[in-house]
């Protein structure tokens, strides 16, 4: 499914990239397992162009209002479950 993702036309393409590949990751997620690992390391290139809480809690009502898919869940049970495979 094609989704609009929460993106700020200030940012950099580079730190576009970040975002969406972060974005499309949480995605992944509830489509296949993903490594925690990998996307408590996207989420770390996430916060690197995101740093602000109220930003990043902005972009994911955004993003989970337009694709039903949660970037607090997501890290949430990455965390809680750091060497094992996560699917939601």
């Amino acid at each position: 499914m094609q989704y609009s993702y929460p993106i700020d036309e200030t940012w950099s393409t580079q730190e576009t990239i970040k975002v969406v590949e972060f974005l499309a990751l949480v995605e992944k997620v509830y489509q296949v397992s993903v490594p925690a690992q990998q996307i408590l390391s996207s989420y770390q290139q996430f916060k690197q162009v995101v740093p602000s809480m109220s930003e990043e809690k902005t972009i994911g009502r955004d993003f989970e209002a337009s694709t039903g898919f949660s970037i607090y869940r997501t890290v949430k049970l990455a965390k809680e479950n750091k060497d094992k495979k996560i699917k939601l």
